[in-house]
């Protein structure tokens, strides 16, 4: 694998943090890019357990073994070619843009479409794009579109119809089980696809079948839970757990934050463009503002250096970067919870400084409720759930929860009252009251 390498580039340590999205827009079949996803995660599992870094030379005698052993192929060999050969390229490219010091002043373009991507799955992503959609819902629209062309192939899904997004549909609720939003998701991406994209209104799809899941019940961590929780974290991890569980922020309003969105002095988060685009002011817990004072002092050097070496701004909303071009290198700004490297924009290829990825928080979160031997299903999203259930059961008022959640409708928030320690107000159970 990689022959004709010298020795120092065999031996160089590889760091390719955004290899899955990369992956995700190579001109591959899908069952073979799943392949290769496979085998990279593999692979990465072995240097995170041996506590490795990732190079030509240790990936070589991993294959060499696993060929031996028989647990390897050549679908191994070529996942870990194309993810060694990329990265070099990757790496490459942003020496050139290091030392021609580009300075991004109009807003950068976005990605080019893969070349082989089918004519209705162009016409899609450039619709998608013309509306300056978040990357990650370019992503989940494909996703669907892309389910829904193989299940209805060899017809193309710019060729179907109401018949065949009323089978789809069924299909997700009868034999795939799938929950209400989930359904309710499918349904919006294919209507975006056939009104917004093919123009054509699918009118009445008609009695295709329904999820009957209906919502589920949160998962809610006692305040000793909290704590232990709390506890198994340190650092940057474990401020952005308090952050999250004193202000009941989702993950994606947690990770997206920036210094303007931290009004220390009078204790509140800014929110703004979350779900639905609304923007809310909610709770910051006092105890966690001198460590925010003090996180903030560090990011100042790491912006300074930013700076210094002319690094591109940070991402901001389309409309802001045409009108503000420049505003992305202005401290306030900046991401409250940055990663430590620079990385590539999935939707421009621009690198620069991102925020902290959702997929690492969570599997930050999941490792520490692990360790605290806590017994439930624990995710990032429960510490807003405990948030809103402890704010009621110490007697807030549900409009009040309702507005610094950010709901929409009360009856949503009305969903913690089943989960509360003392639900029914208070009322004994009878067993309890058995003499």
């Amino acid at each position: 694998m990689l022959s004709g390498k010298t020795k120092p580039e065999w031996d160089r340590k590889v760091s390719f943090l955004e290899w899955r999205e990369i992956l995700s827009l190579e001109a591959l079949e899908a069952q073979t890019r799943a392949r290769f996803a496979g085998a990279i995660i593999g692979y990465l599992a072995h240097c995170k357990a041996t506590r490795k870094w990732a190079s030509i030379a240790d990936a070589k005698q991993y294959l060499d073994e696993g060929i031996a052993k028989g647990v390897r192929g050549q679908v191994d060999c070529d996942a870990l070619h194309w993810f060694f050969v990329t990265a070099e390229r990757r790496r490459m490219e942003d020496n050139l843009a290091g030392a021609a010091h580009s300075i991004v002043v109009d807003p950068p373009r976005p990605m080019p479409i893969p070349p082989g991507t089918p004519a209705w799955e162009e016409r899609l992503i450039r619709e998608i794009r013309l509306r300056a959609f978040e990357w990650n819902t370019e992503k989940t629209y494909r996703g669907w579109l892309n389910r829904f062309a193989r299940m209805i192939a060899p017809t193309l899904p710019d060729k179907a119809g109401v018949a065949e997004v009323r089978d789809f549909l069924t299909d997700l609720a009868v034999r795939r089980q799938v929950a209400v939003s989930t359904q309710r998701q499918a349904l919006n991406a294919l209507v975006f696809f056939f009104r917004d994209v093919l123009h054509h209104d699918l009118g009445d799809l008609g009695d295709f079948c329904r999820s009957k899941r209906g919502p589920m019940l949160p998962v809610v961590l006692s305040r000793p839970e909290v704590k232990r929780l709390i506890a198994q974290l340190d650092g940057t991890w474990q401020l952005m757990a308090q952050v999250q569980y004193g202000s009941g922020l989702r993950i994606s309003e947690l990770v997206q934050l920036r210094v303007q969105s931290l009004d220390l002095d009078r204790n509140r988060v800014l929110v703004f463009g979350a779900k639905g685009n609304k923007d809310r002011a909610t709770v910051l817990a006092k105890k966690v503002v001198p460590k925010l004072h003090a996180h903030l002092d560090r990011l100042r050097g790491l912006f300074a250096e930013d700076r210094e070496n002319n690094a591109p701004a940070v991402w901001l909303p389309r409309g802001l970067e045409r009108k503000f071009s420049r505003a992305g290198k202005d401290w306030q700004w900046q991401w409250v919870f940055p990663m430590a490297e620079w990385s590539r924009d999935r939707q421009t290829g621009v690198l620069r400084r991102h925020h902290v990825l959702d997929g690492t928080y969570q599997r930050v979160i999941k490792t520490a409720a692990r360790r605290a031997q806590i017994d439930k299903r624990v995710t990032p999203h429960v510490l807003r759930h405990s948030f809103a259930t402890h704010m009621l059961e110490s007697g807030a008022d549900i409009r009040t929860v309702q507005q610094l959640l950010g709901h929409a409708r009360v009856e949503t928030t009305m969903i913690y009252l089943h989960v509360m320690s003392c639900p029914g107000m208070g009322a004994p159970s009878p067993l309890d009251e058995e003499e």
